[in-house]
C-alpha cells in the first residue's frame, strides 16, 4: 500500500474512528465521557479501545527464595486505572514471564465486571504440541484467567516454519478442529493468530483463509515504523505489506511491537532531539504510537507497560489522539533510515528465550549494549574523542548490568534460544560479537 492509498482511506477512517469515540464500550465509564478512542470490530462490532494491554511486561520483585515474581499489588493498581481510563483489551499468554502473566492478568481482571474488558490469550504450544498437552494448556488458562470464555484467541507464532509448522503444531493433531468446536459452544469468541516470519509464510496462512480451509477472525502482526518497510525481508517481512494483505480481506489487526521493545521510546540522541524540535510536549513514543493508529484498519496497538508512568503518557497519547499526516509519516520513514544505521540488536526483550540452560541474560545483555548505542555512550575506535572515558563506562556499567556468571562469554554457542526467538535473531552470533566487543574493549584493541 503506497502514501497514496493511505491517505485516501485515512480519510474515511477517521470519519469513523470519531465515531467510534463516541460509543461506549463494555460499560466503561471513562468512555461516556469521551476520552478514549475506540475502533468497531468488523467482524462482530466490539468497541476495542485503540490502545490495548500487553501483559508481556509486567513489574516483577523478588521473592523471599529470591525468585522474580509478578508484583501483583502494582498489576493490580495498573489494571484499575487502565480500566478507569477506557482501556479494555488485555493481551497474554501462558509462556509470558516464564509462564506467571495469565494468573496475574486472572487476578487483577477478575475483580472488575468480565463485560467491561476483553481478554486475549494465546494456544503458546512450542515444546510439546501433542492434542493431550495442547488441550490442558488451553483449559489451564481459563482457570489462569479465571473466566469461562476468551474474547481473542490465538495460534501463537506461527509464522516460524510456516505452513509445515502450523499443520504440526494445530492441524494434525486435531487442534484446528477442538478450537472450531469451542468456538461453536461460545468459549472463544473470536480465533485469530500472531504472527512472525517471512512473506511466504504469511501468504501460506492468507491463501488458508481465501480457500475457506481455515477463516481467521482477527491477526495480530509486528508494526512500527521501523518495521514498515525496513524489517528483514529474509526472516521478517514488512508491515506495510502485512496491513495491505489484511486490510483488503477486511481481516481485523491486533498490533504487537509498536516501540520495538522500548526501543522507540528511548531512541538514539539525534533522533530524539529532531522529534523533541517538532513536538517538544509529547513523549518520544506518543511517535511510534500515533504512527501505527494513523492506520484506520489497525483494531488495537498493544503496549507493554511495566509501571504507571507509561501508562499515563499512553493515556495523554490515546485520550488526545492525533493521526499523522503526509509529512509527518515522512518524517518518520527518514527517522526509521537513521535507525538502521545504528549497530543495535533487533531484541524486542520478549524473553521468550530464557532460560538460557546455561544462565546467561540473553535479554539483559542486549538491552544493555542497545542502550549504550542510544545514549551515545559506546565506545566506537581509538580515535573517538572521549573514547578512554566511554571505555571504562562501558565496561563498569556491563558488570553493574550483568553479573559475571551471566554474560556473554559463557555462551557455548548451544543454539537451544534460536527456535524460541521471534525475531529470528542469531543469538549466539549476537552474543559472541558482544563478547568479542567488550574482550577489545578491556585489551584496548579497539580499531
Amino acid at each position: 500500500m503506497d502514501r497514496r492509498d493511505f491517505l485516501k482511506i485515512s480519510a474515511a477512517g477517521a470519519a469513523s474512528l470519531g465515531a467510534a469515540a463516541c460509543v461506549s464500550p463494555k460499560n466503561s465509564s471513562a468512555a461516556e465521557e469521551g476520552k478514549m478512542i475506540y475502533r468497531t470490530n468488523p467482524v462482530n462490532g466490539d468497541k476495542v479501545s485503540l490502545i490495548g494491554f500487553g501483559c508481556m511486561r509486567w513489574p516483577m520483585v523478588k521473592n523471599a527464595e529470591g525468585k522474580d515474581v509478578i508484583d501483583q499489588e502494582a498489576v493490580n493498581e495498573m489494571v484499575d486505572h487502565a480500566l478507569a481510563h477506557g482501556i479494555n483489551y488485555y493481551d497474554t499468554s501462558p509462556a509470558y514471564l516464564q509462564g506467571q502473566s495469565e494468573r496475574a492478568a486472572g487476578i487483577a481482571l477478575s475483580r472488575h465486571p468480565r463485560e467491561s474488558y476483553y481478554i486475549a490469550t494465546k494456544l503458546s504450544n512450542f515444546g510439546d504440541h501433542s492434542m493431550e498437552a495442547s488441550i490442558k494448556m488451553y483449559e489451564d488458562s481459563f482457570a489462569e484467567m479465571q473466566t469461562d470464555y476468551f474474547d481473542y484467541y490465538l495460534l501463537h507464532s506461527i509464522g516460524r516454519g510456516g505452513d509445515h509448522a502450523f499443520r504440526e503444531r494445530y492441524v494434525k493433531n486435531g487442534m484446528m478442529e477442538f478450537l472450531l468446536k469451542e468456538k461453536e459452544k461460545g468459549r472463544i469468541r473470536n480465533l485469530g493468530f500472531s504472527f512472525h516470519g517471512a512473506k511466504e509464510a504469511f501468504d501460506s496462512f492468507m491463501k488458508i483463509h481465501d480457500s475457506g480451509e481455515f477463516t481467521w477472525d482477527f491477526c495480530q502482526i509486528e508494526m512500527n515504523y521501523v518495521d514498515w518497510k525496513h524489517a528483514d525481508g529474509v526472516r521478517n517481512v514488512n508491515a506495510d505489506y502485512l496491513y495491505a494483505e489484511l486490510s483488503k480481506r477486511h481481516i481485523p489487526m491486533v498490533i504487537m511491537e509498536p516501540l520495538l521493545g522500548g526501543r522507540l521510546a528511548n531512541v538514539p540522541a539525534a533522533i530524539s532531539r529532531q522529534m523533541k524540535e517538532r513536538e517538544p510536549d509529547q513523549s518520544i513514543a506518543s511517535w511510534a504510537f500515533r504512527f501505527c493508529g494513523s492506520y484506520p484498519d489497525v483494531m488495537c496497538i498493544l503496549s507493554g507497560m511495566t509501571n504507571m508512568d507509561p501508562l499515563l503518557d499512553n493515556l495523554q497519547t490515546f485520550e488526545h489522539f492525533k493521526s499523522l499526516n503526509e509529512e509527518e509519516l515522512d518524517f518518520l520513514e527518514r527517522m526509521a533510515t537513521q535507525m538502521k544505521e545504528y549497530p543495535m540488536v533487533n531484541c524486542t526483550n520478549c524473553k521468550y528465550c530464557m532460560p538460557c540452560p546455561w544462565g546467561i541474560d540473553i535479554p539483559g545483555i542486549f538491552k544493555h549494549y542497545n542502550e549504550s548505542i542510544t545514549a551515545g555512550s559506546y565506545a566506537q575506535s581509538k580515535e573517538q574523542k572521549d573514547y578512554q572515558k566511554l571505555k571504562k563506562a562501558y565496561i563498569s556499567s556491563y558488570d553493574k548490568a550483568i553479573p559475571t556468571v551471566r554474560q556473554a562469554s559463557h555462551c557455548i554457542g548451544c543454539g537451544q534460544c534460536l527456535m524460541h526467538c521471534p525475531q529470528s535473531i542469531d543469538i549466539p552470533s549476537e552474543l559472541h560479537r558482544i563478547d568479542s566487543y567488550v574482550e577489545r574493549l578491556k585489551q584496548d584493541s579497539l580499531g
